[in-house]
């Protein structure tokens, strides 16, 4: 007889994780992902990366899938609320909205009619800059700005004045060719999905990574080489690195004539008030000096033989050398060798030359060769793309110093000497860059009738003229952004907002609305002096700053210091414009936008309690607030609402005719992309379409974008530029040439005296490097401490001297960085179950050496002092940090009762935060600590001193009284557990 077959049970290998699924946009971090969102019974289950979206073709990280535990937060805010008690206590009632969109109209309606700037409108990371900067300029205010001048903004005026373009998320390497590729400050945190897709494919065609980090973490510990360099002396590491391709002759002296400036003739008169610029004809053209006909000649002009090296007399008698002349001169020089750079970087003079040669040999002696025929914007036909298969990315960690701008142009200029933008092989645009050098777009400075402002707030300041600041040289707006101070603030500056509303200067403001800026903790610079300018009062006990309105989805520290708040959704509940005019997710092939979209209505999603939520989106409030006050564009002719809700803006707002938020189906019948007429229908074609919209670049136009006739024609026509001229990349920014001569006493509008001498000497048409302010000036503070010369006089003095290699000890003798975690982002991750799982706290990193040096073990607790404050927190022994930097995991540090965690979470009682140590001014208290050209804030220029904590009781230190602003318990956090119940027992998390 026959066995019995084996009882197996009936496994379904393949499950479904729903019974429906929604495509949207994920936001978690910057990175923009596309995610499906599978839902069972109308719930969310799970949480998936979409396979066809072009950022992430269906990668998903830990903070993306973690998107569920950030959606039922028992920390969101459930319904508008007004303060009843203490500025900072946390005591408010709740209110409906009517009250609370009335509240708001009756605070903003005078300040409009009597001086709009009185409003102060500052966002944090919203990824929706396309509005808010539009609803500020239409109410009239200059004082807006976003985040990214506490972000990323040297990164983008570094670019955007060298390239048209610029590193983070808007350019990136070519994946497909490059075969040397060297991440400068680059942490894992920002584009990381699309990185870890191409760190992948490098790693698969045996290309060589080169990680330049003080911190080996994430994309630095797969790299084949970890640069340990010492924070803030990238700059200096780069320069030598082009004065070694300058003396080995290393440069791609046919593409800097062709593409760049190298040959542009710029005048030498000592004193003139010409002196520095280039010469230009009759018509404005630049100029070079022509071999064959041995006079000048127009620089883009064709059948010439330009020079790049020598000095010429101009037929009115003026000398002139090419801007390649200058390079060489600077760059040259013996002070930028290997062997005098290497001790203050910490890399040795051999590895500096060694990376050099390895450069110049990946460059050019094995250049790409694409068989793609092309034409540049002269109309020459091309056969092939030839292109130098080496490409760099940068981020944060060269760009949050107060000598980050010229870094970030140092940068740049080694890619240009090395051919290496946007060819076969090394670092590309993504569209809509590049754009003209500088962008022709300039800050709003004049109110129409209306009263309106003339342009968007932010902008692109071309020289002096374009300043916002008073008769007197005073600045116009409350950051103190395009004053003399800081003229290329093109961000903004959002740190430095609170201290000077605090202090009315240069004027009393009466309104503050914020919008996902935590400012009274991990965005602050100074945390404990911000929480105290946001609560100080008069000597007749009104508010210093009289009212602040603050909308988020979650309870923020900051939601305690708001006098309305405004609670916002989850990113699950609303629509969303991922914005060609914002922050795009193009890649080099083409261009790309994207949405959100509900996947939930928020009534129907309770709180934690199992409450009813009635929030809104922000988007959507800012524009039936604009509706209440009547602002120009957000009314009709009757003064009715212009616009339903933001879902309805993103449709038929036009930018300029035939441009809105997003260029996909545009016209009548959706069959435009790029520019074309609004389309009802437009955003159900993005929802069936998986919520993006992508149009590829044609193949002969994908290189070479600033001169290839086929990119630029495409590009003007999806109005990514106004004409399909040749965009000439600068080696020689000639704006900052403009503001040294203005220093120098030239031009109509001059510096104020207190601010000359920082002007002539940060505003450097090449790029240069300077010790970071916090370091020279707390080594010059203490003068029987350090001997020698410190780098000149940070503010006044002359930076192109360098400092010695350190041969005297620095009073602060470790540096102090952030890092952010791959897991993690912002503050937002730590409040999420999940992702707490993996980190809960964080420590202070230090190498084995460093705490032998100090007597520190690991899982000690230890005092680490700057020149502003002091924090007691428990350390960590690790090798993967250079031995003079000390580091830590960023924003998980939290306050208590905020975020809707326990008293007693981790993250409040053994976190902790850097910020208390990071003072908002240098230590001279002269200025922002920041960059002197665009006021970028300098995080990363904190300097430390470091010793075994006297009195640690397991807590770190400063702790400060809890915040009752979201219900927490003590109570592990279990929601999501009904997830885990089988399909007919479904229940809400």
């Amino acid at each position: 007889m026959p066995a019995s077959a084996p009882n197996e049970p009936a496994l379904d290998l393949s499950p479904s994780p729903g019974d429906d699924v929604r495509t949207t946009t994920c936001y978690m971090c910057a990175c923009r992902c596309g995610i499906k969102v599978w839902l069972r019974n109308g719930k969310i289950r799970y949480l998936q990366g979409n396979p066809t979206h072009p950022v992430n073709r269906g990668v998903i990280c830990a903070k993306g899938a973690a998107g569920i535990m950030q959606h039922y937060s028992p920390a969101r805010l459930t319904k508008p609320l007004l303060r009843v008690g203490e500025r900072g206590s946390g005591e408010f009632r709740e209110i409906e909205w009517d009250e609370a969109l009335g509240i708001a109209t009756g605070w903003l309606k005078p300040v409009r009619e009597r001086n709009p700037d009185e409003l102060a409108f500052f966002t944090g990371r919203d990824q929706s800059q396309a509005l808010t900067g539009w609803w500020a300029q239409q109410f009239g205010t200059v004082n807006y700005a976003a985040h990214g001048g506490f972000c990323s903004v040297n990164m983008a005026a570094g670019g955007l004045y060298t390239l048209g373009g610029s590193f983070w998320e808007f350019g990136e390497p070519d994946w497909e060719h490059t075969r040397y590729l060297m991440l400068w400050g680059v942490a894992e945190d920002h584009d990381s999905n699309p990185l870890k897709l191409g760190l992948g494919r490098l790693k698969e065609r045996g290309a060589k990574i080169v990680a330049v980090n003080p911190v080996r973490t994430g994309y630095g510990a797969i790299a084949d080489e970890w640069i340990g360099i010492r924070p803030g002396t990238d700059g200096l590491f780069a320069f030598a690195l082009i004065h070694e391709l300058l003396r080995m002759d290393r440069i791609d002296l046919d593409y800097l004539v062709r593409y760049a400036d190298a040959h542009w003739l710029v005048m030498r008169d000592p004193g003139g008030a010409g002196d520095g610029l280039f010469a230009r004809d009759a018509e404005g053209r630049p100029l070079c000096w022509d071999r064959d006909a041995g006079a000048p000649a127009p620089a883009d002009a064709t059948g010439i033989s330009p020079v790049v090296a020598g000095e010429y007399t101009l037929p009115d008698g003026r000398s002139a050398v090419p801007v390649f002349q200058l390079v060489a001169e600077r760059y040259l020089d013996p002070q930028y060798s290997p062997e005098a750079v290497a001790e203050r970087c910490g890399i040795p003079a051999a590895t500096i030359g060694r990376i050099a040669r390895e450069l110049a040999v990946a460059a050019f002696e094995n250049p790409v060769r694409l068989p793609i025929a092309w034409t540049d914007a002269w109309g020459r036909g091309h056969d092939e793309m030839v292109g130098r298969p080496v490409a760099m990315h940068a981020m944060r960690g060269i760009s949050a110093h107060s000598n980050g701008f010229h870094t970030c142009r140092a940068l740049h200029l080694l890619q240009l000497l090395l051919g290496a933008v946007d060819t076969p092989g090394s670092f590309r645009f993504q569209p809509p860059y590049p754009k003209p050098v500088p962008p022709p777009n300039r800050p709003g400075s004049r109110r129409r009738e209306d009263g309106s402002l003339d342009a968007p707030p932010l902008g692109f300041v071309h020289g002096p003229e374009d300043l916002l600041v008073d008769a007197e040289g005073r600045p116009r707006r409350i950051d103190h952004a395009f004053s003399w101070s800081y003229p290329l603030a093109a961000h903004g500056m959002l740190h430095t907002v609170i201290r000077n509303a605090h202090a009315g200067d240069p004027y009393r403001i009466d309104t503050l609305m914020m919008f996902m800026a935590n400012m009274s903790w991990n965005s602050a610079m100074n945390t404990r002096e911000t929480m105290q300018w946001l609560t100080d009062r008069d000597a007749d006990g009104e508010y210093r700053i009289p009212r602040i309105i603050y909308s988020d989805a979650y309870a923020s520290e900051m939601v305690a210091y708001a006098d309305l708040v405004l609670p916002d959704t989850t990113y699950l509940e609303r629509f969303d414009a991922i914005s060609l005019l914002d922050r795009p997710i193009s890649d080099a092939d083409g261009a790309a936008d994207a949405i959100r979209h509900p996947v939930f209505d928020p009534a129907t999603q309770p709180a934690a309690d199992g409450r009813a939520r009635d929030v809104r989106g922000f988007q959507s409030v800012l524009l039936e607030l604009g509706a209440r006050l009547g602002l120009p564009g957000m009314v009709d002719a009757a003064g009715a609402p212009a616009y339903r809700d933001y879902a309805d803006y993103i449709v038929r707002h036009e930018r300029a005719p035939g441009v809105g938020l997003l260029a996909g189906w545009r016209g009548a019948e959706g069959d435009a992309h790029g520019k074309g007429a609004p389309n009802p229908l437009q955003l159900q074609r993005y929802i069936e379409h998986g919520g993006y919209w992508r149009e590829e670049i044609p193949e002969h136009a994908r290189y070479f974008k600033m001169a290839n006739r086929g990119y630029l024609q495409w590009a003007r026509g999806m109005g990514f530029v106004g004409a399909a001229d040749a965009i000439a990349l600068q080696l020689y920014a000639e704006p900052l040439q403009r503001f040294r001569l203005a220093a120098q006493g030239h031009g109509d509008r001059l510096p104020p005296a207190a601010h000359r001498g920082r002007v002539e000497t940060y505003f450097d048409p090449l790029p240069l490097w300077y010790e970071p302010f916090e370091s020279a000036q707390t080594a010059a503070a203490q003068p029987d401490e350090r001997s020698g010369n410190t780098g000149g006089d940070p503010g006044t003095g002359d930076p192109a001297a360098l400092p010695p290699g350190g041969d005297s000890p620095h009073p602060y003798p470790l540096h102090a960085i952030t890092q952010r975690p791959m897991f993690m982002y912002h503050a937002w991750g730590s409040q999420n179950a999940w992702l707490r799982q993996i980190a809960s706290r964080n420590w202070l990193y230090l190498h084995p050496e460093t705490g032998a040096r100090h007597g520190v073990g690991d899982g000690d607790w230890v005092e680490l002092e700057s020149h502003h404050g002091r924090i007691t927190v428990q350390a960590r022994l690790a090798a993967n940090v250079q031995p003079d930097t000390v580091w830590t995991w960023n924003a998980i540090g939290k306050r208590r009762g905020a975020w809707g965690l326990s008293g007693e979470a981790p993250e409040a009682t053994r976190g902790f935060l850097l910020n208390h140590l990071i003072s908002d001014l240098t230590p001279r208290a002269d200025y922002a600590n920041a960059d002197p050209v665009t006021g970028q804030a300098a995080w990363f220029d904190l300097r430390v001193r470091l010793r075994p904590a006297a009195d640690a009781d397991d807590r770190s230190r400063p702790q400060f009284a809890p915040l009752p602003v979201a219900a927490a318990t003590d109570a592990p956090l279990r929601y999501g557990g009904g997830l885990r119940q089988p399909p007919d027992g479904d229940r809400a998390p």
